[in-house]
């Protein structure tokens, strides 16, 4: 059986002053329809943390609430600052890329220096390093209708990357393509994860794809929203997809699939 740590509630870090996000109690409701209720969890610096459950469980308002996009009850900080509004240390991308047709891939990622102002040289030769960092050396002066749907989910990572955010906030970001080419892009995520280091959210609904890339599992029940449980995840990095073909990991799997309750 998996060496994995189920808990309840928050997670831990070795050292309390390592934690980046925290959460306690946070809840949010939308008029009658309580969407999250009762969140208590916490990300070290650094981490990777994925939000797994079944649709319309608070996962999406979650993530939306830790980037200051919606307003919450309970205390969520971010660097032991409450979240209050978004804010320039938090970098958030969707499950669309959203390029803008008419520019090409480096100019979309140098939308968010072009929004703070004057476009600098230095500026350039970053959106071209943070291309090829995400693989796409050679398609820089391309534009979105050339480019596949991971490609142009690549220029949107690029770009995230470029606003320069230490807390990168993920919802979705590959559930509308193919399963080779999400396989693809969950090993791109986690190499450049390392590259950076930056503390990193991940939404999604995909059980396999939860466990491969976190360092632990916040796993959601139906709504009302809240934490079931927190997944600590033993394997080491690199990881490689044959990791998601041993036996240790399917047991994971296996164990998750129980909390969310997908055999009953």
């Amino acid at each position: 059986m998996s060496n994995a740590t189920v808990e309840t509630g928050a997670l831990s870090t070795a050292d309390g002053s390592n934690v980046c996000i925290e959460g306690r109690n946070v809840g949010k409701t939308f008029g009658e329809v309580v969407a999250l209720e009762g969140a208590t969890f916490s990300v070290p610096r650094g981490g990777f943390a994925s939000v797994l459950g079944p649709s319309g469980c608070g996962k999406s308002t979650l993530l939306r609430l830790v980037a200051g996009l919606d307003s919450h009850s309970g205390d969520l900080t971010i660097k032991g600052r409450k979240v209050a509004g978004p804010s320039e240390d938090v970098g958030m991308m969707f499950q669309r890329p959203t390029l803008l047709p008419w520019k090409t891939a480096v100019e979309n990622v140098l939308l968010p220096t072009q929004l703070r102002g004057r476009v600098k040289q230095e500026d350039r030769d970053r959106a071209m390093e943070l291309l090829d960092l995400v693989g796409l050396d050679g398609f820089e002066f391309s534009y979105p209708r050339h480019l596949s749907g991971g490609m142009q989910q690549r220029v949107a990572l690029a770009r995230l990357l470029m606003t320069g955010a230490n807390v990168l906030l993920l919802d979705e970001p590959f559930g509308a393509l193919d399963e080779f080419t999400r396989e693809r892009l969950n090993i791109e995520l986690l190499r450049i994860h390392a590259n950076v280091g930056a503390t990193t959210m991940f939404v999604t609904h995909n059980i396999s794809e939860a466990i491969f890339l976190a360092d632990e599992v916040l796993v959601m029940t139906p709504r009302p929203g809240r934490l079931a449980k927190v997944i600590h995840i033993p394997f080491e990095h690199p990881r490689e997809i044959s990791l998601t073909r041993t036996q240790e990991f399917n047991d994971l799997v296996f164990t998750v699939r129980e909390i969310l309750g997908a055999d009953q």
